[in-house]
């Protein structure tokens, strides 16, 4: 099972000390956790992953650049068209990066709006609906999940934490995890928005 850590800002460097595979960047200048300036250099085994919430393409591929992303997170309203055309954009510029595209849930989901996606991205996200696009703090109901109707990986999302672990274990027992590729994390690891806390995360790591 792969780790995100999501919603990097303050202390970076010794989270990724803890070695999970995905870092996640929040270029969402509404968040809490927008990142801004220099990034620091990070082990080699670690995905750099930009979140980005309806953002403009030319934006989305000058952070790929500047920041030596491997990966985009889009998490607000991206069309497949958007999604198609991010991925040209990349490809011009000699830019190899994954697209997952998010989708929120709370209490039930129309799994047929993944259909047009299957072919322009790489990975799903399920994360929970509330006010903002991420970061709400709480889960959605994981038992939708029943339902999906892909081969395609995706990342498991929303308000997970150590209290959590007992529920992750038993759901990785179900049919309908199997195409579960990662656990992403953020708000229930966090002393505030943006600083995470270390010893916390690595429990979890370490029982993940």
């Amino acid at each position: 099972m792969k780790l995100k850590i999501c919603g990097m800002k303050l202390n970076t460097t010794e989270v990724a000390q803890l070695r999970p595979d995905y870092l996640g960047f929040i270029f969402w200048e509404h968040s809490s956790r927008f990142f801004e300036g220099e990034m620091p250099n990070l082990p080699h085994t670690i995905s750099k992953v930009g979140v980005f919430v309806d953002a403009d393409p030319t934006y989305v591929v000058e952070m790929v650049k500047q920041h030596q992303l491997q990966g985009l997170q889009l998490h607000g309203h991206e069309s497949p068209e958007y999604c198609t055309m991010i991925a040209l954009d990349l490809k011009k510029e000699n830019q190899k990066v994954d697209i997952i595209k998010v989708f929120s849930i709370k209490e039930e989901f129309d799994f047929g709006i993944l259909k047009p996606y299957e072919g322009v991205c790489n990975y799903f996200l399920f994360d929970t609906k509330g006010k903002l696009p991420g970061g709400n703090g709480y889960t959605f109901d994981w038992s939708v999940l029943k339902n999906y109707p892909s081969t395609k990986p995706y990342f498991l999302s929303g308000g997970i934490g150590l209290n959590n672990l007992d529920k992750i274990t038993e759901f990785m027992k179900l049919p309908e995890s199997k195409y579960c590729y990662a656990i992403d994390v953020n708000s229930q690891f966090e002393l505030e928005p943006g600083l995470k806390n270390i010893d916390e995360l690595q429990k979890f790591k370490e029982a993940l």
